[in-house]
């Protein structure tokens, strides 16, 4: 037994030598004390973590384009509703007549969205009479654009609820998207475009016959306004007239009416339509 003590003793030393002279460290590890190798293994995880991807894993786990999230599906949600969306895909010409909130303008421009997105169409033509509600502000600032801008903002806005900002404004930049006042449609014709007219309400009898007739090969369009809020005298508003005549054609029109029970913004408007 002395013998063998001796020699695991002097083998203990030889080693121990090996390891000073090598400048190595021995390290006791005491269990449930800091072990620096897991510390290594988890400050390792930590920087993987942290480090950003090659563009290809980037491409790959990168969340989806913000435009994207504009791609859905329109629901009606009412039966005036149902049969605009279907007039909407069935006719080249549509009316749709309706109070405040029916959601009139927002199909409109949702179905135009989608044919543009779906390559049935070339471009959208939306336009709006440049009428004041009510009040005159006077001449307003900047070029021809910056004065409709005010009287073109619902358009912007329903627009902007399908797509991004920077979407639309480069498609109307590369012209896919056309906004412009009802003023400025005399004389053209309007071919592989989806046009909506929007508060047609206050447009003139002359106006609206002039903006039907601008319709062109492989054209579609949606008329929308609510008679009773015209902000022109009761008799110089030309929807409801224009409505009763197309309405007579048949074929491939619809005039689509809609009333209170269709409204979809907030449940006091369809109450307040009742008593006012």
């Amino acid at each position: 037994m002395g013998k063998r003590s001796a020699v695991r003793r002097v083998r203990a030393e030889y080693e121990g030598r090996r390891d000073r002279e090598a400048g190595g460290v021995q390290l006791s590890v005491i269990e449930g004390g800091w072990d620096p190798v897991a510390e290594d293994q988890r400050h390792a995880r930590k920087r993987k973590r942290a480090a950003p991807p090659n563009s290809h894993q980037q491409a790959e786990h990168r969340e989806p384009p913000r435009e994207q999230a504009y791609v859905k599906n329109v629901m009606p949600k009412s039966e005036g509703q149902a049969r605009l969306i279907e007039a909407i895909d069935r006719s080249n010409l549509v009316l749709a007549l309706g109070p405040a909130g029916t959601g009139k303008t927002y199909l409109a421009i949702a179905k135009a969205v989608e044919a543009l997105r779906a390559g049935k169409i070339g471009r959208i033509v939306l336009c709006r009479p440049a009428v004041d509600a009510g009040e005159n502000i006077g001449f307003l600032p900047g070029d021809m654009e910056e004065k409709l801008a005010p009287y073109l903002r619902p358009l912007y806005d329903a627009l902007q609820d399908r797509m991004s900002a920077k979407q639309v404004k480069a498609m109307i930049a590369e012209g896919q998207i056309e906004i412009a006042s009802v003023g400025f449609m005399r004389g053209r014709t309007l071919n592989n475009a989806f046009i909506v007219v929007d508060e047609a309400q206050n447009c003139t009898y002359v106006q609206l016959k002039m903006i039907l007739t601008r319709l062109g090969w492989n054209s579609k369009m949606i008329v929308t306004g609510d008679p009773a809020q015209s902000d022109l005298l009761p008799e110089l508003s030309g929807l409801a007239p224009v409505a009763d005549r197309i309405e007579s054609l048949g074929g491939d029109v619809g005039v689509i009416r809609l009333h209170q029970g269709d409204v979809v913004r907030h449940p006091l408007v369809a109450k307040m339509l009742d008593v006012l």
